[in-house]
């Protein structure tokens, strides 16, 4: 499946944006020719596959993606019977992202996997067979099937794709799934990487790797003021970059061991000492101009789409039509 016509520059809902206020700013982004909308469940905020629900039935053409919901938080079963529902709803709109989510939420849960790439090929697998209508019955490392099979499966082939960020998970998102959600702060050089670790899964699986989507998840502000936009992404920056400092995100991009240094001083260490190039690279901010420029060096990188993450749901509906103003027009 590919995002609706237009310019691959999708829109990020759900979390800290009110369930009251999904279907105003679902339809806000179809009309101001956003090419897609992305809903991250982030626990314990706006449930995802409501959102993106609710955002289904209030637009008409823009596909909705799920980017990402956990595969530890629902059995697949449940997980593929929710997708099957959804695109027999809204036929051709459906983006499924499936990730592991963020360790912390799932250690809150008891959720969390000894093995991650167990798990995920567990659930992907299971969801895809049991989306193609198949029954299942057997006993995995994580998830047990007893004659499951869906009553009402979905007339169309779903594509899958895995929100993940280390190299093992990339190569597995190249072997089994259909497209990568790619996670914020993501610089241009690990879109490149990934693209490079997907085609070695791809190949493994005997897989054609330039049919496999990348969604680049980017968080975004953007003002006259260039200056302003960006130093308004400084928090959550370092909010984010606090979260998972030793990542792959951080290695490509060549700041591990700087970062580890300012993490030990805590999030508001970070915000004050990350360098500006940190805020050049990491995220679209900037003037219109400047956004502009840094989306087509994803673009460029090897992203599909860029899908824009807003510092705040405060603001959202200005947000949205200033950049479908001043910033969609110069890509």
């Amino acid at each position: 499946m590919t995002a609706s016509e237009g310019l691959p520059v999708g829109l990020v809902l759900g979390s800290a944006l009110e369930p009251e206020r999904i279907t105003q700013a679902a339809q806000l982004g179809e009309q101001h020719g956003f090419s897609e909308l992305w809903f991250a469940e982030d626990y314990f905020f706006t449930g995802g596959i409501s959102g993106a629900t609710a955002a289904l039935a209030a637009t008409q053409r823009i596909p909705v993606g799920l980017g990402i919901v956990s595969a530890m938080v629902r059995h697949p079963s449940v997980l593929a019977m929710e997708l099957a529902t959804m695109s027999r709803m809204f036929p051709g709109r459906v983006l499924p992202g499936i990730g592991l989510g963020v360790p912390y939420w799932l250690g809150q849960m008891g959720l969390y996997p000894k093995s991650q790439l167990t798990a995920m090929r567990e659930c992907i697998t299971s969801v895809r067979e049991l989306l193609a209508g198949e029954e299942l019955t057997r006993d995995g490392d994580y998830f047990h099937f007893d004659q499951v099979k869906l009553t009402h499966p979905p007339s169309e082939a779903l594509p899958l794709s895995m929100g993940v960020i280390g190299p093992k998970m990339l190569e597995l998102s190249g072997e089994i799934a259909d497209g990568t959600v790619v996670s914020v702060l993501a610089a241009p050089e690990y879109v490149r990487w990934t693209r490079e670790r997907i085609g070695a899964g791809a190949a493994k699986a005997g897989r054609d790797a330039t049919k496999h989507r990348i969604a680049t998840f980017v968080l975004y502000a953007a003002d006259a003021d260039g200056k302003k936009a960006k130093e308004s992404l400084r928090d959550l920056t370092a909010f984010y970059l606090s979260a998972m400092p030793k990542s792959a995100l951080t290695d490509v991009y060549g700041v591990g061991e700087e970062l580890a240094t300012m993490v030990a001083g805590g999030q508001e260490q970070v915000a004050r000492e990350m360098p500006a190039s940190w805020l050049e690279d990491l995220v679209v901010a900037g003037t219109p101009d400047e956004c502009a420029e840094k989306i087509g060096r994803y673009l460029d990188a090897g992203s599909d789409s860029v899908v824009l993450f807003p510092a705040s749901a405060e603001g959202i509906e200005e947000l949205v039509k200033f950049a479908a103003r001043e910033v969609l027009p110069r890509i």
